[in-house]
Order: structure tokens, then sequence, then C-alpha cells
């Protein structure tokens, strides 16, 4: 979402520059339409790449990351998002009502772990195994499982094939959402201690002040 709206912003920014440009052009300077709008555009387009290298850097360094590492990140999650949609995609053709709860929550999972690795790149290093291996094997297995349950005629081994494969996008299910629990990890023990923490003061609270009584 937040990615969105800054799309938004340098669209705007740079459809602004881009009539502002092309005012000054056409008027202050008497140039010509055609080489007004060209210079609209050569404004606009600078505007919005200047705006865009301007959020990256405030993302990385947010985020304590370098250039180098950000961009290495960046281009995994570009194909881990054309993976993710292949998946989506396999998923939609298995029309099995005993699959669908599975499915849903792997697809759930799946763009979870991506969603928290897109808002906070550094979360990409503690989920390698989910983009290196993990994916890949799930979008495998699910294409190959929406290919032959698609098949109109089922031999012996197709119908094997089959439960193997279920079998092992069960087991798979439950390997992503380990992956995300592993990214989750560190929330979590922050959010153990805020909550022991809290619970000390309540319980301090709750006892009676000594000297008072006295």
């Amino acid at each position: 979402m937040k990615g969105f709206l800054q799309f938004i912003v340098r669209s705007m920014s740079a459809t602004s520059a881009t009539a502002l440009t092309w005012l000054i052009s056409f008027f202050a300077f008497e140039q010509t339409i055609w080489l007004a709008g060209l210079y609209g555009i050569l404004g606009g387009g600078a505007v919005y790449i200047s705006m865009k290298q301007i959020m990256d850097f405030r993302h990385r360094k947010q985020n304590g990351l370098s250039r180098r590492e950000y961009k290495f990140i960046e281009q995994n999650l570009k194909e881990a998002k054309e993976k993710i949609t292949r998946l989506n995609r396999a998923l939609r053709s298995v029309r099995s009502l005993g699959q669908a709860k599975q499915n849903f929550e792997t697809m759930m999972t799946v763009r979870k772990i991506y969603a928290n690795t897109k808002k906070d790149p550094k979360r990409f290093y503690k989920a390698e195994r989910f983009y290196y291996e993990h994916l890949d094997s799930l979008v495998a297995l699910t294409e190959k499982y929406a290919y032959l349950s698609e098949q109109p005629s089922r031999t012996k081994e197709i119908n094997q094939s089959l439960r193997d494969t279920r079998h092992t996008l069960a087991i798979m299910n439950e390997t992503v959402k380990k992956d995300l629990h592993i990214m989750l990890n560190d929330d979590l023990d922050i959010l153990d201690f805020e909550l022991d923490v809290a619970k000390q003061s309540i319980d301090k609270r709750k006892k009676p002040d000594r000297r008072a009584l006295k």
C-alpha cells in the first residue's frame, strides 16, 4: 500500500512538473508546441526519477541497507512476485474442495512473507530458504498437480502421482509457515518481553502500599 501511495505521489509530481515545464517553455521562452512538449516530458521524467531515487535512499537508510544490498533484494523480490503470480494461477486452477483450505493457507502465508520483506527488506535474510528453495518447489509442485488434475482420463500412475503430490504440498504448506515464524521470531521475542514488563507493572499496581497500611 505504501509503495502504491509513493507511486501516486511521484506520478502527480511528475505530471505537475511536465505541465509547468511546458507552460514556461511555450510562453516564457516562446518555443513551439512540440518542442515545449518535449521539454515538458523530459522535465516530468527527471522529477519522477529523482523522487524515486530519493524515496529509495530514505528506505535504504531506514533499513540500514547499502545500495548494492537493496538492489539485490529488490531483484529477488521482483522474481518472487512473478513466481507468486504463477503459484496463485496454479492454485486457482485446482478445483478441489478438499484442497481449498490448504491452498488458501498456503497463498496467505506466501503473500505475508513477501509483504513483510517488501515492508522491511532486511527480513529477506531471515527468509532466504523460502526465496531460494521453498517457493520454487511450491510453484513447481502446484503447477504439476494442476496439470495432472486437469487430465480427462487418469491412469493408476497419474492418480498415485496426484496423491504423492498432495502429500508433498501439505508438507510444503507447513514448511512455508515455519519460514514465516522464523521471519517473525524477533518480533515475537520483543512482544513477549513487552508483555512481561506490562504484567509486572500491573502486579505492582495490584499490591497494596505497605506504608499506607501502617
